[in-house]
């Protein structure tokens, strides 16, 4: 069987969304070609069951029918689950999303077998001026005022609204309720899961015209009112050769690395893991011993274990985010220590 050993592009599946746009620019600027139908698109899944390789041994195949021929031989020796290891995914918004909440794996395991919990950030791509977020409730609201509320369709007048900026970053942990509003464009990485418990839709219809359904038992179940949400994180981004590197936000099921590219680098990948580049500005070449490929705007490439180097060239500026299950020891914690982070500081981007 034919190695795993170079960078591998996977065309996104694309979503449509009651709350979705048409206009997918930055990262698919002039609605290009992920678009097939004119209905408004609100997610593209970058790692998505069904997302087709583009190039190397798995070209022609989903990602779901590579995992399961090549197993850890793309998705790492640390793998043990039968799915892929993250959900990356675009969101782009023109209306508010559901306010919902995601369980833990434990009880995921208890009340949806088949289905793990589900732990997501997310990275502001774009937002515009007036786009707001909700992330937990306001301070001194009960359980019983929160249900209330959703029952009424007005839990947006109890949640915490945040007025979010290009390049920040959100952890949002099993338990908090949150909702995306219009006019944003995020980045997500997440447990590979779709595990959504919907509480206020506002009463609107779905793209069926009916009543979205809602999850109230099970989401007041989970949902925590005093659960740690974290906005407004810290940018440890640093300096080096090629450009910088920013340490995002990590926790055990995922971490993200803002990498920005002035001038080419050689990487490795590694033995334990999948990489997933997502690229959000520039264009370039992506070099191997082999050859090269070009690489732009929007695009997704997987980097297998037993990727030995591999280059990158930009054109001029390329920003792009790199995702994966991390060890936080080797990862995150101790190159921050020894860039002069305090134990309180890696703790704001680090959650055991």
């Amino acid at each position: 069987m034919p190695k795993l050993d170079t960078p591998l592009q996977l065309s996104p599946v694309m979503k449509p969304k009651i709350w979705g746009r048409r206009d997918l620019s930055p990262l698919f600027p002039g609605a290009q070609e992920p678009l097939a139908t004119d209905e408004p698109m609100g997610e593209a899944w970058l790692t998505g069951n069904n997302a087709r390789f583009l190039n190397g041994p798995p070209a022609g195949m989903t990602l779901a029918e590579a995992v399961e021929k090549f197993g850890p031989e793309l998705c790492g020796r640390a793998w043990r689950e039968p799915r892929f290891p993250i959900l990356a995914k675009y969101i782009f918004t023109s209306g508010w999303l559901s306010v919902q909440v995601h369980p833990d794996d434990a009880y995921a395991r208890e009340h949806d077998p088949g289905s793990p919990g589900k732990c997501e950030m997310w990275y502001v791509v774009r937002a515009a001026r007036g786009a707001r977020l909700l992330l937990g409730a306001k301070p001194g609201v009960t359980k019983e005022k929160l249900r209330a509320a959703f029952e009424r369709g007005k839990s947006r007048e109890i949640l915490q609204s945040i007025r979010p900026r290009a390049g920040e970053a959100f952890l949002i942990q099993p338990g908090t309720v949150h909702a995306l509003g219009p006019q944003l464009v995020l980045f997500e990485a997440e447990q590979n899961s779709d595990l959504t418990y919907r509480l206020d839709d506002f009463g609107r219809l779905g793209l069926d015209g009916k009543p979205r359904p809602l999850h109230l038992e099970k989401g007041m179940e989970v949902a925590q009112m005093n659960g740690r949400w974290e906005h407004r994180l810290p940018k440890f981004a640093f300096g080096e050769p090629y450009g910088s590197r920013r340490y995002v936000v990590a926790c055990r099921h995922f971490a993200v690395e803002e990498i920005m590219l002035r001038k080419r680098v050689t990487f490795h990948g590694s033995p334990e893991r999948v990489e997933i580049l997502a690229v959000l500005e520039g264009e370039g070449r992506v070099e191997t011993s082999a050859g090269w490929m070009g690489y732009r705007t929007g695009e997704t490439w997987l980097i297998p274990p037993a990727t030995n180097l591999y280059r990158l060239v930009p054109g001029d500026k390329t920003r792009l985010l790199k995702a994966y299950v991390p060890d936080l020891e080797k990862d995150f914690r101790r190159p921050l220590v020894k860039r002069g982070k305090n134990s309180k500081q890696v703790a704001r981007v680090v959650c055991a």
